[in-house]
């Protein structure tokens, strides 16, 4: 039986997605060894093998089929565009993408004037506003604090995921508008979805099985 592999985004979101996994009998005790050094994480019993990546890395490893399966929020997703199959919404991780920046720039938003948008998701704000606006915009794409961008006049507004609202708030920026929901999903490679249906299919099920008893 050859191993299946999981990649994992790093962080809260791996945390949360072992915490599920533990509740339908999927452990790994060598991940939880924050001091460990290890790339690869193996579980021998259960022919399973996790890594960590950075969130925008893992739908790459899953089309290539580096991994089997995958876990990353849909902004990652979105963004990043490849070709695999989501199979299911995880529930945790929620927040929403969004147009965000001050007051005055709601007007902008609906005069078909031509704007310039910060982004860490080019992508996403590209098709919203081209594809769902017909607004021509120039995007202007950031690694760092969107927010910023607005305060200094980088740019008229920004399209970013927002949990609480608060960072947004204490900067003097509100939510213009909703573009969609965001929350973590669960992604399987095209190839090994046909090669391993039968554990993928039981992993799915377990786990959807899970969260319906969870939600009554």
């Amino acid at each position: 039986m050859r191993y299946i592999t999981i990649a994992l985004a790093k962080g809260r979101l791996a945390d949360n997605t072992l915490s599920l996994l533990e509740k339908i009998g999927i452990t790994c005790e060598e991940l939880k060894d924050k001091k460990s050094r290890k790339l690869i994480f193996v579980n021998e019993e259960q022919k399973l093998k996790f890594f960590l990546a950075k969130a925008n890395d893992v739908p790459t490893y899953v089309e290539y089929g580096a991994a089997d399966i995958g876990v990353v929020g849909k902004d990652t997703l979105l963004e990043e565009g490849r070709k695999m199959y989501e199979v299911l919404d995880l529930g945790f991780g929620k927040c929403r993408m969004c147009v965000a920046g001050p007051h005055m720039a709601h007007d902008l938003l609906h005069h078909g004037e031509l704007i310039r948008v910060a982004t860490k998701y080019p992508n996403v704000a590209k098709d919203y506003f081209y594809n769902k606006k017909h607004q021509t915009v120039e995007i202007i794409k950031l690694n760092g604090s969107v927010e910023l961008a607005p305060i200094v006049g980088l740019s008229e507004v920004i399209v970013d995921i927002v949990e609480t609202g608060s960072t947004l708030k204490e900067n003097g920026l509100v939510i213009l508008e909703e573009i969609c929901n965001i929350s973590a999903r669960m992604v399987v490679n095209e190839v090994s979805m046909k090669m391993e249906h039968e554990r993928i299919s039981k992993m799915i099920k377990d786990i959807k099985g899970y969260l319906s008893i969870k939600s009554d």
